[in-house]
């Protein structure tokens, strides 16, 4: 709010200049705002965008009105803190009143939607270098582990083999895939309907300012906020935080998957090839006992994420007519769900993947006696023989070598070139192999 007041200020100092410079010593047909006035003004809105006076902003994210009290609220700290600067007492409002002068060419329609905007972007921001970094180090982990064999899942049962060079790829091609829709979420959101006034019409607003505002933001901000073609329509329709918010609920899934997952491998339920990072002491009771409390904290966020998607979707439909009365809980729900996914994504990669470790040994001594390595057999032994291997290893719990010697089914050299990760990971046979 008080960078886009900050860029209206100087707007309108600009326009007061221009008409001087039009009219020289003319009376002007306007109520012209004292120089010094816009400067106090400036530098106070300037100061708010930095954190100043939060105390003093009393309003609350579930409010009516469509932002009007957070408008206003802001209108009343940047007055009383510019009468402070020009040596006046708080509440001196025949100096510098909060709506006449610090509301000057403004609506709460057009300023609080364009401040969301702006506080989503930057967040975006934030959030992008997040997942990319925390991509990085599943990258990494993808790296460290290429060749490391472990024991695939489908439906929560022994699958065929894999490599946790391949798990890690998973989770980070996904992350690749939040990266890049974050990244576009800035062509939908950074539309604003700056200089609009009411419904998108411009009422009451110089024609200049409506020209020139949007480009003064975009100069404060650096960001690429661009002013609505269709005033009215931008001002009417939120769907573009729809869509922003639904790219968030996806990468919010991304995230639960892979701390599930995680979450899973590492418990004393899969015999724990994964080692998560013991960031807490233990249970209040149970001494010994370490909770993966940073995968669970992800999997709440989350949780957290599709409740906000559900009502950001909900509220955003109830606009009426020419405006939507709900921007302050709109906005509340998707910077909660923006910070959020930031501090997922960040404690994920510090406290949980920088240390994660992987007991390769076990892993690859578990796939060797699993069921499921007789699926790489079949091409060459058969579905049905390799079947009975599968059967004979889980009754037996013996294994894939053992089981080889008893059957004399492949010679051992045979079998042992194939149990190679070169060969196990490679992408399909070819008659070579044979």
């Amino acid at each position: 709010m008080g960078i886009v007041k900050q860029a209206c200020y100087l707007t309108a100092a600009s326009y007061f200049r221009a008409l001087k410079e039009k009219l020289g010593d003319k009376k002007l047909p306007v109520r012209v705002i004292p120089g010094e006035v816009l400067n106090a003004m400036t530098e106070a809105a300037s100061e708010v965008s930095k954190g100043g006076y939060f105390a003093d902003f009393i309003v609350p994210a579930i409010s009516g009105g469509a932002g009007t009290s957070i408008n206003m609220n802001v209108n009343e700290i940047i007055a009383n803190a510019a009468l402070l600067k020009l040596g006046h007492k708080p509440g001196d409002y025949n100096v510098i009143d909060p709506t006449e002068t610090a509301n000057i060419f403004q609506s709460t329609n057009d300023v609080v939607p364009t401040a969301l905007k702006v506080a989503v972007m930057f967040l975006l921001n934030d959030l992008e270098t997040a997942i990319n970094e925390l991509r990085a180090g599943f990258e990494v982990l993808e790296g460290r582990y290429r060749d490391d064999l472990r024991i695939a899942y489908t439906q929560m049962q022994e699958a065929v083999p894999s490599s946790y060079g391949k798990l890690f790829s998973n989770y980070s091609d996904a992350l690749s895939r939040d990266w890049w829709r974050v990244s576009k979420c800035y062509e939908r959101i950074k539309v604003v309907n700056l200089g609009g006034s009411a419904i998108g019409t411009s009422v009451t607003v110089p024609r200049f300012f409506v020209m020139e505002v949007v480009q003064q933001l975009q100069q404060l901000t650096g960001l690429p906020v661009t002013r609505g073609e269709n005033l009215n329509d931008t001002t009417s329709n939120l769907d573009s935080f729809v869509e922003v918010h639904a790219i968030l609920k996806a990468h919010a899934v991304n995230l639960e998957k892979i701390a599930s997952d995680l979450r899973l491998l590492a418990s004393d339920l899969t015999g724990s090839a994964i080692k998560l990072p013991q960031l807490q002491v233990g249970s209040s009771i149970m001494p010994g006992k370490v909770n993966p409390v940073i995968p669970e904290f992800v999997i709440s966020a989350a949780h957290q994420v599709y409740a906000n998607d559900s009502l950001v979707s909900g509220l955003c439909g109830q606009g009426c007519l020419d405006l939507n009365a709900y921007v302050p809980l709109i906005g509340y729900s998707i910077i909660g769900s923006l910070k959020l996914l930031i501090a997922s994504c960040r404690t994920m990669l510090t406290n949980m993947v920088a240390g994660l470790e992987v007991d390769t040994k076990t892993s690859l001594n578990r796939l060797l006696h699993s069921p499921a390595i007789a699926t790489a057999l079949s091409p060459y032994i058969g579905y049905h023989k390799a079947a009975e291997v599968a059967k004979l290893m889980k009754s037996t719990g013996k294994n894939i070598q053992e089981i080889n010697t008893e059957l004399k089914l492949l010679p051992a050299e045979k079998l042992e070139i194939l149990l190679k990760p070169s060969n196990l990971l490679k992408a399909g046979y070819s008659l070579n192999d044979f």
